[in-house]
């Protein structure tokens, strides 16, 4: 009897594989083969947001590996990564109209297998962002992307930008760690209201998710100032004196950062982004907009 141990799960078409040592194997046929590999790193519960980078990554690679594993060393709560939502076989059957070639969905023991004790950490990216209210949260990111990168020898790798510390931190990782990966960072999807799309949104009442429509109009009128050359500190007070009326439960932060590597800025001299996170019915929510600093 055939050895069937290294042959894919399927649903609705998309292999699905769950050890490493399999997804070597694959891998090096496509590298053997001179082709490109593309990587989308997620959590699951996928939405149109993730299908965007899919899109992006089929356009650039000639094969595509979606990943999907909820990293528990990036969740500060344990309530947090326990009501994260898990839904494989939705996302497999979402995926599979867009020809991606493998899921890795590995089990927690396969990616942190015991005696496992390593920590990768990136120092300087944005400090007092999400640094300040999730310690530990971005080297949690920073190891699974290490490892994700590695293990799929991926040669770009797609990152949306409303997780835009994220994705600074991982230009930085690659970089630093000479991990030969282009990381391409693809722009945020809103929905109808301008809402970035988040698994999170899910988790939002009716209620709290059409007040989330105040992060949106908040950001979008604050850099449409700070564009116009408005002084900073005075648009960010009025920013955040609006997002607590309007119905923000508690507000982490707003701030205005250099883009290219999330310095805090004065004014909107040079590109850089206005960055929120905010709480609705106890969800956090995070979101961000580019700021194209006016000629002066």
């Amino acid at each position: 009897m055939a050895d069937d141990r290294n042959l894919p799960a399927t649903t609705a078409a998309v292999p699905i594989l769950r050890r490493r040592a399999d997804l070597r194997i694959w891998i090096a046929g496509w590298h053997r083969a001179g082709e490109t590999v593309g990587l989308v790193p997620t959590m699951g519960a996928l939405h149109d947001g993730h299908m965007a980078l899919v899109s992006a990554a089929r356009a650039r690679a000639d094969r595509v590996i979606v990943t999907l594993f909820v990293n528990p060393k990036q969740f500060n709560s344990a309530a947090d990564l326990a009501a994260y939502p898990r839904t494989e076989e939705a996302d497999a059957a979402l995926l599979a109209p867009y020809e991606v070639d493998l899921l890795y969905a590995p089990a927690g023991e396969e990616m942190y297998p015991p005696g496992f004790d390593t920590t990768v950490s990136v120092a300087g990216i944005g400090t007092g962002l999400c640094d300040l209210y999730r310690p530990g949260h971005f080297d949690g990111v920073a190891t699974v992307v290490t490892k994700l990168l590695t293990q799929t020898r991926a040669d770009l790798a797609f990152f949306g930008e409303k997780d835009f510390q994220q994705l600074i931190l991982v230009r930085r990782l690659a970089r630093d760690l000479d991990l030969g990966v282009e990381i391409v960072g693809c722009p945020t999807l809103r929905e109808a209201d301008g809402v970035a799309l988040s698994s999170r949104n899910s988790r939002l009442s009716p209620a709290d998710r059409r007040r989330a429509a105040i992060l949106p109009e908040t950001l979008s009128a604050a850099v449409a100032a700070l564009a116009a050359g408005e002084t900073a500190a005075n648009v960010l007070d009025e920013a955040r004196a609006r997002l607590l009326a309007g119905g923000v439960e508690r507000l982490e932060y707003l701030e205005l950062r250099r883009e290219r590597d999330l310095e805090p800025l004065a004014a909107a001299t040079e590109p850089a982004r206005l960055l929120v996170a905010a709480w609705f019915g106890g969800v956090r929510l995070i979101d961000n907009m580019p700021v194209i600093a006016a000629l002066r």
